[in-house]
């Protein structure tokens, strides 16, 4: 069996072909530099990296998918970031489920061009006839239910596809079926937080195999404060600094999507790694960054729990929550009860 999975954004293509004993992977950079990509190939015995010209990007990930399947896929799975109200679950793509890829695209504008442009690619280079699965990382979350999707806002909105989406849907499932697996227990029976730390994080309660309830929401803005995103804050604060402070729309979105977070406290990165360091250092900014990261996530994890009226195994995965123990041992200090 050869299954081939891509994961495509504004800034860049990740894939991977898995055969039944081997795995190998690539990326297209397209931030590299302008007009060029850079584009790499690895697998067990070697790396090859290169850097194209794009004319292009079509061409150049045609090129790729010919450079890392040698022969034809049995098929392929589409990482989509938003299924909207469609979509609950993963779905074979047809010419509807493109339909409403390019339906959705309001709610994910910067990366459904790019699975569009990727599914395109692979019906080129291998053939309209090969199946390709959409896997939609708002899909786990669908079944939320009305109490925890619904905003507390005019009712006919949520009827308008206004409501708390989640995201992170294929991280959060995979780790959830893991752990059952590792505890030795049917997920359906297990009470589960899920904790996906990055530089985007997110967190959701998962019951009887499914997500409840989750940070994130209509967009992945909310919840959680991340490397560069704020998490929750007062609407009311976004209202004063609209008619207070000169802030526009697109001021708003670049200070709370790409000024915030780790970065915009800390005045250092967005890399927890480096604010650590800095911390350590005596830089008492790192360290108020740190401090409220931590804070944050544990009263997020309180309201999960609270969501599920109990739990069974506390899950921490991504960047951060699988490599930072000192993230993992803070946390969970103040959840001995």
């Amino acid at each position: 069996m050869r299954i081939l999975v891509l994961n495509a954004g504004s800034s860049s293509l990740k894939t991977a072909l898995f055969t039944d004993n081997a795995q190998q992977t690539g990326l297209i950079d397209w931030t590299y530099q302008a007009g060029h990509a850079h584009v790499s190939l690895q697998s067990d015995a070697e790396e090859n990296v290169a850097v194209v010209a794009v004319t292009s990007r079509g061409d150049v990930i045609r090129s790729h998918l010919q450079a890392l399947c040698q022969q034809a896929p049995d098929g392929v799975g589409h990482r989509i970031v938003h299924g909207g109200m469609d979509y609950c679950d993963s779905v074979r793509i047809t010419a509807a489920v493109k339909a409403a890829i390019v339906r959705n695209a309001a709610f994910a504008p910067v990366h459904h061009p790019a699975h569009l442009e990727a599914i395109a690619a692979v019906e080129d280079v291998f053939g309209q006839e090969l199946p390709q699965v959409a896997v939609f990382d708002t899909a786990f979350h669908a079944r939320m239910p009305a109490a925890a999707a619904a905003y507390p806002i005019p009712y006919h909105l949520y009827g308008e596809g206004v409501r708390r989406y989640g995201f992170h849907g294929t991280s959060h499932r995979y780790v959830a079926e893991q752990a059952a697996a590792f505890l030795g227990q049917s997920l359906a029976a297990l009470r589960l937080v899920t904790c996906h730390l990055g530089n985007g994080c997110s967190l959701a309660a998962i019951a009887q195999g499914y997500s409840i309830d989750t940070t994130m929401g209509f967009t992945p803005l909310a919840g959680l404060m991340m490397g560069t995103r704020s998490g929750d804050v007062d609407p009311g604060l976004l209202l004063f600094l609209l008619r207070e402070r000169g802030h526009t729309g697109e001021s708003l979105d670049r200070l709370l999507n790409r000024e915030s977070g780790l970065l915009g406290i800390s005045g250092i990165s967005n890399d927890l790694r480096q604010i650590l360091a800095a911390a350590a250092a005596g830089n008492q900014r790192a360290q108020l960054a740190y401090d409220m990261f931590i804070h944050r996530l544990r009263s997020h994890i309180g309201a999960m729990v609270a969501s599920l009226g109990g739990l069974d195994a506390l899950i921490f995965t991504a960047g951060i929550g699988e490599n930072s123990s000192k993230v993992r041992a803070d946390t969970c200090a103040a959840l001995g009860f």
